[in-house]
């Protein structure tokens, strides 16, 4: 019998820790690459700072783009949930208390708000369009509105951020505790939590030293990366490579 078997005890399935190490690296691999769509990509390619008639005009040339942009972030936050469910079940015999922490910081307020705030795209996408029912509007008055919009929704993501960083610390703390994940990868992910907390504070109420703070934090931030990897190739394993010891977790 190895790692990557499937166990019944008592009638209910189980999956061994490696295993359910590598589901949460799935989620978590795949999540790192639907996110940047609708979180950079697409605003990159819309959004044009300063000029609210051309970003108006980019969302009307571009709907198609927006839409999955949307559909992105919608996806991304689906998965984060079922993501901090498997971390939980990863991680709730090293400490419940902290993995308690984990789902609430990393889903429970964070998923609301990201989900909430896709309605600023929307709305950015139905005001460029120009419908009958604000016909009362000026052209300029409608891409200024629009334009409003798409600041409020980047504003939004700012705001989650925070909750992105946060969730990292009790992440961290379980791997420190686990002995079954490299420690140093908790210490990458209080840096990348650090990485978020910065920015998002910074430019929501400091924006004068965002300029200064955003690329630093952006660096830190790829301290999120590595745990990621390591989740989907080796599982939760010990530092050593060693099978971990085999221990049950419920299916989901």
């Amino acid at each position: 019998m190895n790692d990557w078997t499937i166990l019944e005890l008592g009638g209910e399935t189980v999956r061994t820790r490696e295993q359910q190490g590598r589901l949460a690296g799935a989620l978590y691999f795949v999540m790192a690459l639907i996110g940047p769509i609708g979180l950079m990509v697409v605003p990159g390619r819309v959004f044009v700072a300063g000029d609210a008639a051309a970003t108006a005009q980019n969302l009307r040339d571009s709907e198609g783009l927006m839409r999955l942009g949307i559909a992105s972030e919608l996806v991304h936050q689906i998965l984060c949930i079922f993501l901090l469910l498997a971390l939980y079940q990863l991680f709730e015999p090293v400490s419940r208390g902290l993995a308690r922490q984990l789902v609430v910081l990393g889903a429970l307020v964070s998923v609301p708000i990201v989900f909430l705030n896709v309605l600023n795209d929307i709305a950015a996408l139905t005001i460029a369009a120009g419908p009958a029912t604000l016909a009362a509007f000026e052209p300029t008055q409608l891409d200024a509105l629009a334009y409003l919009f798409l600041r409020l929704h980047a504003h939004g993501l700012e705001i989650a951020s925070i909750f992105w960083g946060l969730w990292l610390f009790p992440f961290a703390l379980l791997i420190l505790r686990s002995g079954f994940i490299p420690r140093p990868l908790g210490y990458l992910l209080m840096l990348a939590g650090t990485g978020y907390l910065a920015k998002a504070f910074t430019t929501l109420t400091l924006p004068g030293l965002s300029g200064y703070v955003s690329p630093i934090a952006g660096w830190l931030s790829f301290g999120e990366i590595p745990i990621i990897f390591w989740l989907l190739i080796r599982g939760a394993r010990p530092d050593g490579g060693a099978p971990a010891e085999r221990q049950p977790f419920a299916s989901p």
